[in-house]
């Protein structure tokens, strides 16, 4: 019977639970098993038009112009009230004044043609500068919006001519800046013998020619006589350089008579 009784004993002290402190500085559970990194799904590539300029993917062109490709004659007269519905001007300054297209104090501010040009063409138009300083000044094939953003104009989107600029000293055939140190140039001299040498004169209308016809070689003529040529390598054309402009610095200029004719 006693031996009985010890066994009960025994087996009611087993089930008792175990209430002895726990240790102070258990030991750390195992590190985790190494896993490797599933790779990560490629990201589709950026459209080129959400890049930004001048990006990895280089300068977004610019978007084609809604104005109409001239593919005939087109002749602007200015005789009427207003500059008109053909025109962008950047500066209220433009104004039609006795039939002709007048500015003062434009500051590289100019007028653009709502039409395109084709790569090659040839436009004419009569122009007179009221002042002693002459400074006659066109855009050629330009963004039809752009104006100067700095006193120096030489952020341009075109060719342009100047004549009689920096107050009567240099006749100018341009590209992008009128500033460049490659630029085109016939210092004036009325010594000269040189006829394209020769200053501007105040009130006296000239005649203007430019012309393209082999779409990279720019030639530039006032009263018939060649002023100067712009063979360029990398030609100004397309969206972005498609657009005729007037331009003005300072003085009064007029122009009259625009004749522009798309050439194949």
């Amino acid at each position: 019977m006693k031996t009985i009784a010890w066994l009960s004993a025994l087996i009611l002290l087993s089930c008792v639970p175990d209430e002895r402190p726990k240790e102070e500085h258990p030991s750390p559970p195992a590190a985790p098993t190494a896993r490797a990194r599933e790779p990560l799904a490629p990201r589709p590539p950026i459209p080129a038009a959400a890049l930004p300029s001048g990006s990895a993917a280089g300068p977004a062109a610019p978007p084609p112009s809604a104005d109409p490709l001239l593919t005939a004659e087109f002749r602007d007269g200015f005789n009427r009230a207003a500059v008109g519905p053909d025109w962008t001007a950047t500066s209220p300054a433009w104004h039609v004044e006795s039939g002709k297209l007048c500015v003062e104090h434009a500051k590289n501010h100019p007028i653009w043609l709502k039409r395109r040009l084709p790569p090659n063409a040839r436009i004419e138009f009569d122009a007179t500068s009221t002042s002693e300083d002459g400074d006659l000044k066109a855009e050629y094939w330009g963004d039809g919006k752009s104006a100067a953003e700095t006193v120096s104009y030489n952020a341009a989107t075109s060719y342009l001519t100047i004549f009689g600029g920096w107050k009567n000293q240099f006749h100018v055939l341009a590209r992008i800046d009128e500033h460049a140190s490659n630029r085109p140039e016939v210092r004036l001299d009325p010594s000269s013998d040189d006829p394209r040498a020769r200053r501007v004169e105040p009130n006296r209308s000239y005649h203007f020619k430019v012309v393209r016809d082999d779409g990279k070689t720019v030639r530039w003529y006032v009263d018939d006589l060649e002023i100067l040529q712009y063979p360029d390598p990398e030609p100004l054309s397309g969206p972005g350089h498609d657009h005729f402009g007037f331009n003005d610095w300072d003085v009064k200029a007029c122009f009259e008579n625009l004749v522009i004719v798309p050439l194949k």
